[in-house]
């Protein structure tokens, strides 16, 4: 990512780190009881939670999703989440750095933007009995003397795979993401320039194609036009920054390249309904 994330709370896998070693790139967590964050943060590592028993919700990018049982919630480096677990709750935290999670995305299998729009994925019993197998013996691992970081590795692999299995054919839009690469690539792109590049020439020019196909692929596959998914992106990090960075209002106008301070407002307004000062508040 470029600059972007200076602004926030950004956590990173060190602070987690208390009793295993600086260079650990994945760490273990259970979760047990009762907590909140209040604040909205960003990581700038992966999450991967699995629930056992879960009560309570779990806010991802803005969104609220309950916390049931036999879930996985994934978060995204660079994704603002907040949560409210309430006491019953039983679960278990992987946490993969930032230069591991490069390498673990292809165990994915699909593209990340189609695991953005669907973080939650309910798992059956067969499934979370081999999730929580590998969570174990990653555990396991990372307490041994001397940690076999390419078998934690593998492991780590191993439940992308899983979770890519639990996902297939789960939701509606599915085949969207993975038939048609045009999309992940054209969200990869906004993801990359949405601050500099507003216009879907630029990027339709980005993936050698016209911007007239470039829409008529958006329209297609995600019944929307290529500049609402161009404006999502801008939506989307002026709420991260409104809710979560120090910077002024007048800043976030500046950063995210608006000419002025009303025309940022009138864009926020006619997306959110809110001006950007009562969203903030």
């Amino acid at each position: 990512m470029n600059h972007q994330s200076d602004h926030f709370p950004v956590l990173g896998i060190q602070v987690f780190n208390e009793n295993q070693s600086k260079g650990c790139q994945l760490l273990f967590n259970e979760l047990h009881g009762e907590r909140s964050i209040d604040d909205p943060h960003k990581h700038d590592f992966f999450i991967i939670n699995l629930f056992e028993h879960g009560k309570g919700s779990h806010t991802i990018d803005f969104i609220k999703y309950p916390i049931e049982n036999h879930q996985i919630h994934l978060v995204f480096p660079g994704q603002v989440h907040q949560w409210v677990i309430e006491k019953e709750t039983i679960g278990y935290q992987l946490m993969i750095s930032r230069e591991w999670f490069e390498g673990f995305l292809p165990a994915l299998r699909f593209s990340w933007s189609y695991y953005q729009n669907h973080p939650v994925i309910n798992v059956s019993e067969e499934m979370y009995q081999l999730l929580l197998y590998e969570f174990k013996a990653i555990q396991k691992e990372l307490n041994k003397e001397t940690v076999f970081l390419d078998l934690i590795q593998k492991r780590s692999e191993v439940i992308g795979l899983l979770i890519s299995k639990s996902v297939e054919g789960v939701f509606k839009d599915f085949e969207i993401y993975n038939s048609n690469p045009i999309i992940s690539k054209f969200q990869n792109f906004i993801d990359q320039y949405f601050k500099e590049e507003r216009s879907v020439s630029f990027y339709a020019e980005k993936l050698n194609i016209s911007a007239n196909y470039l829409n008529i692929v958006c329209k297609k596959s995600l019944n929307t036009s290529a500049s609402s998914l161009i404006q999502d992106r801008i939506l989307l990090e002026a709420k991260r920054l409104l809710k979560v960075s120090e910077m002024s209002v007048k800043d976030i106008v500046y950063d995210l390249g608006f000419y002025d301070h009303a025309s940022f407002s009138k864009f926020f307004k006619a997306q959110t309904g809110m001006t950007p000062s009562q969203f903030k508040e």
